[in-house]
């Protein structure tokens, strides 16, 4: 069995297969792309915008991170091809960052256009800055948390991809230096403020400006500011959580002890404004210990321009996508109980074209239904008020057997599923965090009912999170089914996340890490099977990202047998289709739109 470093190590020979990094980089840069159609609603653009710097924090976080493990890691001669995939890296972000910066430009032009605009403090009319200086005092003083830069003071681990202003002002006694955090997640990063007499629509501030134009008044009390400077800057952390493997602690212990431990992780990247006097730079590196100079990147004067996802329509309802209407399903909408339609027939539901309606509802039945027994399901991500997790803690309280499997490693939603995991056990619920070095990606569930005596089973297989809103922004699919060998496939996965020192025997379901390889294998090999005799032989894959490398080399494989391979990878895809003697025979597109 290779090497997971060895194989990572592999992936990077750009002979068989694109880098996962730089693959990555192009889907991102696809996101860019719609942001720079003019087809596209102008709000809806500066969306796209923050679309397109939210994934780059995470690229940052997750693989370049993983980048740099590599580089410490190997040796020699791979080594140095990990050094010149991290080089390479940052020469396609620079690239992505400047045509960022002329998108934006272009589309706070059309804003603008609109009677929409974003001004900074030094625009500010007398009624603006008075609105201002009275919202600054009323609502972001008193959230304000200023740190005094000293050499006697150490600083506190500063939080992963938070916005700050660096402090440079000038007292009486000299200079002085300060961080503080712009409470965006609080009060929101844009102001609306009077439009002035000059101007119609409306006009917004962001908040760092704010603080900017009374940044005096943050240290009124404590000493004397004759003059005072405010520069942005933010660092992105390495994500990868280290799990300790002590015995005594509960794996929600453990977890929440990584958690912490995250806070104070090796930074990846450090942006700042690029107009920041270097002494303050400087007693900012070493303050915060920054040592490695590669991970200092100069910016402009704003930052966590993600932001722009949460940007207000604030004209006409044009300047946005206009509501997309969920075809309806006839059959389940005019049904007294959803399982009669279920025992009837298959549904394949396809989100957000259709609504994520039918699966809370399935859910919401199932907890008052006094025929339903029990309900098994994985969680993985779920909405912030979740109807799912309300509907299973309803189900528990009208006495069914609920048993829950909460994967606690989803990257980024750590944090919230500790919080869901308790909540559920505190309603009584039975829950589980699978089997150790495994992460259940698995979004599934069973309901067991009982009718005519027996148990009949009524199962959820899908590949999207069970959550309400990301259903509506995301394209998904979801099985609903009530055919029985499928549900006991189903039932047998759970019954393996509780016992899983027996393997179960699928008989449809292809299940990671048992069966999934090998019969995805078997189902290409019978396509090669097909080609050499003569017959037809064509292959159709759709998922979210391809970068296995045995799989990669199996559709290799494919192609020259002649084998007609159609793929469709939204994100990551380490395969290079169209090349001669290797993957002529395939096909590969990606589909950036409207849906994610």
């Amino acid at each position: 069995m290779i090497n997971p470093i060895e194989g990572r190590l592999a992936d990077l020979d750009e002979r068989l297969f694109m880098p996962r990094e730089l693959s990555w980089l192009s889907f991102n840069a696809r996101v860019l792309q719609e942001a720079a159609d003019e087809s596209v609603p102008v709000i809806q653009r500066l969306r796209y915008l923050g679309i397109f710097s939210s994934n780059l924090d995470e690229f940052f976080r997750v693989r370049v991170a993983e980048v740099r493990r590599l580089i410490t890691v190997s040796t020699g001669g791979k080594r140095q091809r990990a050094k010149e995939l991290l080089e390479t890296i940052q020469e396609r972000v620079s690239a992505l960052q400047k045509e960022f910066d002329r998108t934006q430009v272009r589309v706070l032009a059309e804003l603008r256009k609109r009677h929409i605009y974003i001004i900074d403090e030094t625009e500010l009319s007398k009624q603006q800055m008075a609105y201002v200086e009275s919202y600054f005092t009323q609502a972001v003083l008193p959230a304000l948390e200023p740190i005094l830069l000293s050499d006697e003071v150490a600083i506190p681990a500063l939080a992963d991809e938070s916005l700050y202003l660096a402090v440079d002002m000038t007292t009486p006694e000299g200079s002085r230096y300060a961080v503080m955090e712009v409470p965006s997640d609080a009060l929101g990063r844009f102001v609306a403020i009077p439009r002035g007499r000059d101007k119609q629509g409306k006009v917004f501030i962001l908040l760092d400006d704010v603080i900017r134009a009374c940044l005096p008044k943050v240290f009124r009390g404590v000493f004397t500011v004759e003059a005072a400077s405010a520069y942005c800057f933010k660092f992105s952390r390495d994500a990868e959580l280290e799990i300790e493997t002590t015995i005594n602690e509960s794996l929600i212990e453990k977890m929440a002890s990584s958690l912490k431990q995250r806070r104070k992780a090796d930074a990846v990247r450090f942006v700042y404004d690029a107009t920041m006097p270097e002494t303050l730079l400087e007693h900012l590196r070493k303050r915060l210990g920054f040592g490695r100079y590669d991970s200092l990147i100069p910016g402009g004067r704003y930052h966590n321009s993600k932001d722009y996802i949460g940007f207000p329509n604030a004209g006409p309802k044009y300047l946005e996508f206009k509501p997309m209407q969920p075809v309806r399903i006839r059959e389940l909408d005019q049904t007294d109980n959803i399982f009669d339609a279920l025992k009837l027939k298959d549904y394949l539901l396809y989100y957000p074209y259709h609504p994520f309606d039918y699966v809370v509802d399935i859910l919401k039945t199932a907890a008052i239904d006094p025929a339903v027994t029990a309900i098994k399901v994985c969680l993985y991500r779920v909405a912030k008020n979740s109807q799912i997790v309300d509907a299973l803690i309803n189900a528990q309280y009208n006495g069914k057997r609920v048993r829950v499997v909460v994967e606690l490693a989803a990257r980024f939603d750590e944090q919230a599923n500790i919080a869901w995991s308790e909540r559920l056990t505190e309603a009584g619920i039975e829950v589980i965090f699978g089997i150790p070095g495994l992460k259940v990606h698995s979004k599934l569930f069973v309901i067991d009912r009982m009718e005519a005596g027996s148990v009949v089973r009524y199962a959820h297989i899908g590949t999207g999170n069970l959550n309400e809103k990301t259903a509506r922004l995301y394209t998904d699919f979801t099985l609903l089914t009530a055919d029985s060998e499928i549900c006991e496939d189903v039932h047998q996965v759970f019954e393996f996340l509780k016992y899983n020192y027996r393997r179960p025997d699928y008989k449809h379901l292809l299940v990671s890490p048992h069966t999934s390889r090998n019969g995805l294998t078997r189902l290409i090999d019978d396509e090669i099977a097909n080609a050499r005799q003569g017959f037809r032989a064509q292959l159709f894959l759709k998922c979210n990202n391809l970068v296995d490398r045995q799989l990669t080399l199996k559709l290799y494989e494919a192609s020259q047998a002649g084998v007609e391979i159609k793929l469709i990878i939204r994100g990551m895809c380490s395969l290079l289709p169209g090349v001669s003697g290797i993957s002529e025979n395939i096909n590969a597109i990606s589909i950036v739109d409207r849906y994610l």
